[in-house]
């Protein structure tokens, strides 16, 4: 929690960004592994978070945009509640840590609302994605839970992508210590990265890594040898010397500001030379990026160039063809890179995702492009000093994908797929850093992960 003059400006900005009416904020509430009392680990959302500061159970923040008025709604504890948790706060002391004058029984929140409604007033609301919370807004507004998306306010979305997304000096802090926690995550996983090992135990290391900095891991690990497979949490095989192992992780800590980092190393701690040159092209893509961003760029053009880079490396190993800038204009990189160069990061690790990429990545000038590939581009808009994104190219040979374009004949102008038959089992590598964009340019936050293959090989010996 930062100090309560924080949120008091953090509430103020937002409320004069909305022009009339009730801004509706619903916290979190507890959701159960397989009965009631056992429940997973509590996380609160992160909107809440940012504008209550209150990292509780059971909570609603309403604020009246003309009269400013903001109520804390929510239960003081029991007797029971003392038994099993011990002595708490009360809830009027937490509201005042966070600057917020008012409060009222969770109860109390229904009769709100209902009178805003019936005075004609705008309800204000983000797009729930907890199934506790699209229940209670249907409660709250009559309003069915398949058409709650469609009803949520465009402009209050709007405006908290527009505040959050550039990070305040001690939010960039936070994300320093969160990346500090995945720095050594990495390393452990690299040090670890012998034959015979079984992936579960290098997951549920880095895992532990994480949660000893204060949090959890900011998404469920991704760690496999079949790194062609983008997402891959299955860590169910044992290590062969030679294979790549691919560990795409990050860090929460405590404050639940994020890191997100992967690295490729060879198992055994020895590239190979089809490994070394495949590295050094994703490398190089990575290196050119984060050159590339800075303020006034868009995120799309960056992701374009490193697209060529990649495209232009290919082509030197045979594996493509033909002009470079035309086979990025024809997609035909994204058999080999079909996804977007990096996301916004922040209190999410795909910072604030559920309030509709489309408002995140984009602004009015970027629009998404409708191509296989660049189409899966998260992040596209004008960069701005404050920003905290990620950088993540890679190159992946999916035997699926190559045999469907093969067999339709897609780009076959670029793509030499003969020459692609002794890569069917090579894997994929991904090399992701976070990037502060600043006032002149861009920085790596914190200390950079051993990245070349040099560094690999001697970390690993």
């Amino acid at each position: 929690m930062f100090n309560r003059e924080t949120y008091i400006t953090r509430r103020q900005k937002l409320k004069e960004k909305i022009s009339d009416g009730i801004i509706l904020l619903l916290g979190n509430v507890d959701s159960p592994m397989n009965y009631a009392d056992n429940t997973y680990y509590f996380r609160q959302d992160s909107s809440f978070l940012y504008f209550a500061g209150l990292d509780f159970q059971n909570l609603a923040l309403v604020m009246d945009v003309e009269s400013g008025v903001e109520i804390i709604f929510g239960n003081d504890i029991e007797i029971e509640d003392i038994i099993w948790m011990g002595p708490q706060i009360a809830l009027k002391e937490k509201a005042d840590k966070v600057g917020i004058a008012k409060t009222e029984p969770y109860k109390n929140l229904q009769a709100v609302i209902e009178k805003a409604i019936s005075s004609g007033r705008k309800i204000h609301f983000i797009p729930p994605y907890r199934a506790e919370n699209k229940l209670l807004l249907n409660e709250l507004l009559g309003i069915s839970v398949s058409k709650l998306k469609s009803y949520a306010s465009v402009e209050l979305i709007k405006a908290i992508v527009a505040l959050r997304s550039v990070k305040e000096d001690q939010e960039i802090s936070e994300i320093r210590k969160a990346c500090a926690v995945g720095y050594q995550m990495h390393v452990a996983a690299m040090k670890m990265a012998k034959a015979g090992v079984w992936e579960q135990s290098i997951a549920g290391t880095i895992e532990g890594i994480a949660n000893a900095g204060g949090g959890m891991v900011s998404f469920p690990v991704i760690l496999s040898q079949h790194g062609e497979t983008l997402h891959n949490h299955d860590h169910s095989e044992t290590l062969k010397q030679g294979r790549l192992l691919l560990v795409d992780a990050g860090a929460e800590i405590g404050s639940h500001y994020a890191s997100d980092y992967t690295r490729t190393v060879p198992v055994g701690g020895k590239f190979t030379q089809q490994q070394r040159e495949i590295y050094e092209i994703v490398l190089a893509a990575n290196n050119h990026g984060r050159e590339l961003t800075h303020p006034g760029s868009t995120y799309l053009s960056v992701h374009l160039a490193a697209c060529e880079v990649i495209a232009s490396g290919l082509k030197a190993l045979g594996l493509m063809k033909g002009d470079v800038k035309e086979a990025v204009r024809s997609g035909a990189h994204a058999l080999f890179m079909p996804h977007g160069l990096g996301h916004m990061l922040g209190l999410d690790v795909h910072d604030m995702e559920d309030l509709g990429q489309i408002y995140v990545g984009y602004d009015d000038e970027t629009r998404p492009v409708d191509q296989f590939g660049t189409a899966y581009v998260r992040m596209g808009r004008k960069l701005q000093p404050g920003f905290v994104i990620t950088n993540e190219p890679g190159i992946y040979f999916i035997p699926a994908l190559i045999e469907k374009w093969k067999a339709e004949k897609i780009n076959t102008d670029f793509i030499n797929f003969d020459r692609l038959e002794s890569y069917l089992g090579f894997g994929g590598i991904r090399l992701e850093d976070d990037i502060l964009v600043t006032e002149s340019g861009s920085e790596i936050i914190g200390d950079r992960i051993p990245v070349t293959p040099d560094q690999i090989e001697d970390i690993m010996k």
